[in-house]
């Protein structure tokens, strides 16, 4: 890796860890440059502004949260299975360190550049990376009946979100392994009642 290179991943992973602990807005440049330990002439050379070093340190963390686990629809498998499993692994994403921290920071900083609101909503991450692609295949298999499948994924994420994400995030009550166990189960169990083709 060219020096250069570690300078910019150096950046970025103090940027993060300030933007974290400050916010962006309280976080100036001078103090991630003596964060990252490069100049500040090597900070501007990579970031011109503060703003392309907050999507910087978006891009990596969502870059890192598309690193997931990728089913592929098994039509020997049942679709009750596999759900399941999709679920579980979301659920482990939703409330995971990593994903709250880019959540929380992200949250503060809508709050003063609304247009970023959008270019979240279009970022993919979790199981949203493949969740649509495996639900058309088991509508291909005729396993599933779904005129909507980009909605019926959301569907899916949401319900889970609601009741995983959320509470971690605004650290309301939170569900212990047995309610989650639960959820997941409640969640497949509405899903497949009505869309699995009979």
């Amino acid at each position: 890796m060219k020096l250069s290179e570690r300078k910019r991943i150096a950046i970025v992973d103090a940027a993060e860890q300030l933007f974290c602990q400050e916010g962006v807005e309280a976080t100036s440049m001078v103090e991630i440059a003596l964060k990252a330990e490069v100049s500040k002439r090597t900070l501007y050379n990579h970031f011109p502004n503060k703003d392309d070093v907050f999507y910087a340190v978006l891009a990596n963390k969502q870059a890192q949260l598309t690193d997931v686990e990728h089913f592929v629809f098994d039509k020997n498998v049942s679709i009750e299975q596999q759900l399941t499993l999709i679920a579980t692994n979301e659920v482990k994403l939703l409330r995971s360190e990593p994903f709250l921290r880019i959540a929380k920071m992200a949250l503060m900083q809508l709050l003063k550049q609304p247009e970023l609101a959008q270019q979240m909503s279009a970022a993919k991450v979790g199981c949203m990376t493949f969740l649509e692609q495996f639900l058309q295949d088991a509508v291909n298999n005729d396993i599933l009946e779904i005129t909507d499948v980009a909605f019926a994924a959301k569907q899916f994420i949401y319900q889970l979100k609601g009741f995983v994400f959320y509470p971690h995030l605004f650290n309301f009550d939170k569900l212990n392994e047995q309610q989650e166990q639960n959820l997941i189960q409640q969640t497949v169990k509405m899903f497949v009642a009505n869309y699995k083709k009979h």
